[in-house]
């Protein structure tokens, strides 16, 4: 058996081993973590000599790409921290109670204040955390995001929209249903506005065309000619982004 995860830089990164008909071992990236690839039928003596190849090969690889680590880094929040998300910032008090469940609330001058179950680990408590941030801000924004969304959608497409909200996503940026919702991804609220906006001209296009095709792409350069920019910004810091 091999470890599910690998250890870098303190964090714990996940490895997905896939056993196939192959004749040597092959490591790559995923969105959720490293692929280890192995031959179907590796004898036990192999396994150790495998694994010891790939942890070379991860931390060659944490040492070349480092950016690619971003997104496995969990922020650790304590009480009396400050969050900037765009042009507002939050400031942040954690409490520690006897309670069943992790709650949060949204006072005057942008204060949030959680209320964690004290008897659950501290990794708990930051993942909790993190997850309750992302909704209160989220639903903080989201009128004014809402806005700008039907601003983009008056200007280049004029379809109609059903329901637009966030959701606390590290796969996609944003999605469009066939039903008209539009969803993006809490972490696009840390992106420069211009990045922002290519993503929802991206997603309202799908009112149009669901699949990525020609006609799509040629929707989307029609709403904004330079999108490939923002494309390999996000591409180049989308994973450092985030509660």
């Amino acid at each position: 058996m091999f470890p599910a995860s690998i250890t870098l830089d303190g964090h714990p990164v996940p490895v997905k081993v896939i056993r196939e008909r192959r004749t040597s071992f092959r490591a790559a990236t995923g969105k959720a973590g490293f692929i280890l690839r192995l031959p179907k039928r590796l004898a036990k003596s192999e396994e150790q000599r495998a694994w010891t190849w790939f942890e070379t090969w991860a931390k060659q690889l944490h040492q070349d790409k480092p950016d690619f680590f971003q997104r496995f880094r969990s922020k650790k929040y304590e009480d009396g921290d400050t969050v900037q998300v765009g042009a507002r910032r939050y400031s942040i008090g954690i409490s520690l109670e006897d309670r069943a469940a992790h709650t949060a609330k949204l006072h005057p001058n942008r204060y949030i204040q959680l209320n964690l179950v004290s008897s659950a680990s501290p990794e708990e408590h930051n993942k909790a955390a993190a997850t309750l941030l992302s909704r209160v801000v989220a639903k903080d924004f989201l009128p004014e995001f809402s806005r700008r969304v039907e601003e983009l959608n008056r200007l280049y497409f004029s379809k109609t929209i059903k329901g637009i909200s966030f959701k606390n996503t590290s796969s996609r940026w944003g999605s469009c249903s066939n039903t008209g919702n539009l969803n993006f991804s809490t972490r696009l609220l840390f992106a420069p506005a211009e990045v922002v906006d290519y993503v929802i001209i991206h997603e309202l296009a799908h009112l149009i065309e669901m699949n990525h095709s020609e006609r799509f792409w040629a929707l989307v350069a029609q709403a904004m000619p330079d999108y490939k920019l923002k494309e390999k910004w996000l591409k180049a810091n989308g994973a450092g982004l985030g509660f």
